[in-house]
């Protein structure tokens, strides 16, 4: 939600982020789409609305929805692209593409019937593009491994997906937020979509709105061309918004250089779900005590590291964003800054005046000050902290070697707050043995009913080896008066307020026979 907040002349800009990782190369380019309404020259026909917004991009990285990762482009994509559902920055799902949808009592069979959109080119979508475009995301840069509990994804009618899974699953539509493309495009370096504009490239680059759109929602950016200029760099950027050739810029507060604005500017904040951590070495050195670690999360100032982020990050005591329904203020407020608790457990249990280290990622300087702002705050408290920062593959290797007592990393977590990848043995982030089948069994009833996630988060924070820090967020700078209505979502810059929400979407489950497949026509139709 934006922020009510608006800064003038002479703030410091936070860092944006503009490519910290190598897009992965297409094995296919799809022909150039063309608008709706051919012209010779669209930038010329529409200039006095073509001066009204701008937006930047980098052709160089594409606007494949699946291996894309540069902030640029991917905050463009929302214009282009939709998915089943949206996610709000409050992790309220919407449906979008999802016209109704149903699920068996047990959780784990979901039918989704789709609307009547259409791609840029007027052709229409159907299941199999779905179907196409999730198994696409699976396993993928972007997408990670988000749909870890989906057993099959298949169509059962032309505009019908279903979804089994190994797992109860309560809030799968929050899952679902994923770009939809045409089913032989998923590879494609800028494929088709269904959103309300198409790129065109030429001599002036721009996006076109489409005359022909499917919905009849008003984006929140509603003109007929929104001219493109192409950047290279953090510099590129600060320029084009500085001089006015666009209008909206979304920064990463944890990039490594910043450019300043020496501008006048509307600000707003949006989600990322990225959060930043402590994990303590629970098989060797101070943290093999369970007091002592457990007591960690009194032992730092989280307030403090929110400043390095320019106040752009919400203190977490708990492994979920503060702002999202499963976060309890006050189960969280257990877990709070209390150097006296922390000083005690020490005291108590033989850990005063021990030296630890405390590994980091050097490749990051944001989150480097980070660990040596912690390190003081617990070098205060009794310990005496070293800050190891090695280079990416060095860091890797001492994670996997287990040679640290604390190390500071960062996760981007799915909408639901799936800890998977720290409590299963094949977890990407299960460092010195930190899965816990116990607590991986928590976290999926916690999946499979949220009311379930205050036992789960008990759980976490009793076993100590993790410890929450905050939860990053992004900057989305705008000229002021260039948009209104804008309400940034969880990858959604551009998201608005939206007449439709979960309940008018989800309809009861139609009982049918073991044996036979759901029906493949729509279910009752629901509002729009």
């Amino acid at each position: 939600m934006g922020k009510s907040r608006i800064y003038l002349a002479l703030v410091l800009v936070l860092c944006l982020l503009t490519g910290c990782t190598t897009p992965v190369a297409p094995q296919q380019t799809e022909p150039e789409a063309k608008p709706t309404q051919p012209a010779e020259n669209w930038l010329e026909q529409n200039q006095e609305r073509a001066e009204k917004f701008g937006l930047c991009y980098q052709p160089d990285a594409g606007f494949n929805p699946y291996t894309t990762t540069r902030l640029t482009n991917r905050t463009l994509m929302p214009l282009m692209y939709q998915g089943l559902f949206t996610v709000t920055s409050e992790y309220r799902v919407e449906p979008v593409l999802c016209k109704t949808y149903s699920h068996t009592d047990d959780l784990k069979t979901y039918v989704f019937t789709l609307e009547q959109a259409t791609f840029s080119d007027g052709s229409a979508l159907n299941a199999t593009d779905v179907v196409a475009s999730l198994e696409a995301a699976r396993d993928s840069a972007v997408y990670g491994t988000r749909l870890r509990y989906v057993d099959t994804i298949h169509a059962s009618g032309a505009m019908e997906v279903t979804i089994e899974l190994d797992t109860a699953y309560e809030k799968l539509p929050l899952l679902l937020d994923i770009p939809i493309v045409p089913a032989e495009q998923v590879e494609s370096l800028i494929p088709l979509g269904t959103g309300p504009y198409v790129l065109r490239q030429g001599n002036d680059d721009m996006l076109v709105r489409r005359a022909d759109w499917w919905s009849d929602y008003v984006p929140v950016i509603d003109l007929d061309v929104i001219p493109l200029a192409e950047t290279r760099n953090p510099s590129d950027i600060r320029d084009e918004f500085e001089f006015g050739r666009t209008d909206l810029v979304c920064a990463d507060p944890g990039a490594n250089s910043y450019v300043e604005y020496r501008c006048d500017y509307e600000l707003w904040e949006c989600s990322t779900g990225i959060m930043l951590f402590l994990v303590c070495n629970g098989e060797n050195g101070l943290f093999t005590n369970v007091n002592i670690r457990t007591a960690l999360t009194h032992g730092i100032e989280r307030s403090a590291l929110t400043e390095l982020y320019h106040g752009f990050a919400r203190e977490a005591t708990l492994p979920a964003d503060p702002v999202s329904d499963v976060y309890d203020a006050a189960q969280a407020a257990k877990y709070d800054t209390d150097l006296s608790k922390f000083r005690v457990a020490l005291s108590d249990n033989g850990g005063a005046g021990r030296t630890i280290t405390l590994l980091v990622n050097s490749d990051s300087s944001v989150r480097v000050e980070a660990a040596e702002m912690i390190a003081a705050q617990l070098t205060e408290a009794g310990l005496t902290v070293l800050v190891e920062a090695k280079s990416e593959s060095a860091y890797r290797k001492a994670l996997r070697e287990g040679e640290f007592d604390l190390f500071l990393g960062e996760v981007r977590l799915s909408p639901t707050f799936d800890l998977a990848t720290f409590y299963t043995a094949s977890g990407a982030l299960n460092y010195a043995e930190m899965a816990d089948s116990t607590i991986n069994d928590l976290c999926k009833m916690a999946l499979e009913n949220s009311g379930n996630y205050y036992d789960f988060f008990e759980a976490v924070m009793a076993d100590g080896l993790l410890c929450p820090l905050l939860f990053r967020t992004y900057a989305v700078y705008t000229t002021r008066g260039a948009i209104e209505g804008l309400l940034p979502a969880v990858d959604n810059v551009f998201h608005g307020s939206n007449t439709r929400q979960n309940s008018d979407a989800l309809i009861p489950w139609k009982e049918v026979p073991e044996t036979t497949e759901p029906e493949t026509t729509p279910e009752t139709e629901s509002a729009p």
